[in-house]
């Protein structure tokens, strides 16, 4: 089949697709541009998507081209369109100059969002520090607390949330909102439910705002006590994303004890300040070690790291939590520490994290929009 033949298979299946925004096919609605094909059958095309239109609806989009015969890979570079138009910006006639590119829009104001609870984000200056881990057992433990607990796993580079709850089924859709799974008591939402897990997440800024503003928005949460979002780790866009969608109670901030990792805690929490969220305080993860047959306390890295970085930030050390032997197989098992061995030294250490949370988040109100916050 030629190229040409295999494009206009291409166009037309892409033309039997609907955008519920303009309630017009891809093709005409101008979602759809520069498509090519080349010798061995491999299409690639751009897609506009905005904030507006259904994610699932890039994903449909590459089914469709998928199944055209002919086709044999398939890459879709997906962009962002700000204003909602699906339209190339227009280029000056003849050899004037180009007309003065506008202004960027002012960064969206976040929303209070009461029937959450507390939001509360977990965050971390590097990975492999425990984050997510620290998460999991956190919200297990709140809501073997008897509170109303959801976790979003808002790591969409590495989402671990599901495999650490043992949750992998697809979530339902009723009444056009997406309903969480449930595990151990906590309500569960992550990318890692919606895509393939060999899936590489390559996305950029506007996309995983995107991807974040529908797991708040379009998922029924119900009514909660705490909210917590497990980020990737880093100062990036899912960080800056969630500060501008929902305001945020506080961040919680993971590091172990070593300095590396303390000295990026410190700029990711100084993140948070910049943006007028507030520290409620440092977890210090891998704190310790115990001996399962003596019980000597050892310390297998340096010691001191997270005292030192809540001092440094004028913020409580939340907690301090020991390595133990079988965390991490627990983990892929989908068995939360706390749950399965809450009486082990790392079991009794985040259900004492988990109360400590709750009471120094009590009396805390949401961050007021950075514009609006005290400078």
């Amino acid at each position: 089949m030629s190229e040409q033949a295999i494009k206009t298979d291409v166009e037309q299946m892409l033309g039997g697709i609907t955008s519920p925004r303009h309630g017009r096919d891809l093709m005409s609605a101008g979602m759809v541009r520069d498509i090519t094909v080349d010798a061995a059958g491999a299409v690639t095309f751009t897609f506009v998507l905005t904030r507006e239109d259904p994610g699932s609806l890039a994903r449909q989009a590459r089914k469709a081209v998928e199944s055209v015969p002919g086709v044999s890979a398939v890459k879709m570079n997906v962009v962002d369109s700000a204003d909602g138009s699906a339209q190339p910006a227009a280029r000056p006639s003849g050899g004037g100059r180009p007309a003065a590119a506008p202004s960027p829009p002012a960064p969206p104001t976040p929303d209070e969002m009461p029937s959450l609870g507390k939001v509360l984000a977990i965050s971390s200056g590097k990975g492999g520090v425990g984050k997510s881990t620290v998460s999991a057992n956190l919200a297990a433990a709140l809501a073997q607390d008897g509170h109303r607990v959801a976790l979003m796993d808002a790591d969409i580079y590495g989402p671990n949330i599901p495999r650490m709850f043992g949750a992998n089924a697809k979530p339902d859709v009723q009444g056009g909102k997406i309903q969480p799974l449930e595990a151990h008591g906590v309500k569960l939402m992550s990318l890692g439910f919606i895509v393939e897990r060999d899936a590489p997440a390559i996305w950029r800024g506007p996309i995983i705002m995107k991807i974040i503003t529908q797991f708040l928005r379009d998922v029924a949460w119900g009514e909660l006590d705490y909210f917590l979002v497990d980020l990737p780790p880093g100062t990036g866009d899912a960080q800056l994303s969630l500060t501008q969608i929902v305001r945020l109670h506080g961040a919680i901030i993971v590091t172990t004890p070593q300095e590396m990792a303390v000295g990026d805690s410190l700029r990711g929490a100084k993140m948070f300040e910049r943006v007028g969220v507030g520290v409620v305080g440092i977890v210090e993860n891998m704190s310790y070690f115990v001996c399962p047959d003596c019980h000597a306390r050892s310390e297998i890295f340096l010691a001191g790291g997270g005292t030192r970085l809540a001092a440094e930030l004028g913020v409580p050390l939340l907690g301090q939590i020991p390595l133990q032997a079988g965390m991490a197989e627990l983990a892929d098992r989908g068995e939360p520490i706390v749950v399965s061995q809450p009486d082990s030294p790392a079991g009794i250490a985040l259900r004492e994290l988990a109360r400590t949370v709750a009471t120094r988040t009590a009396g805390l109100a949401p961050a007021l929009p950075i514009s609006a916050a005290p400078r």
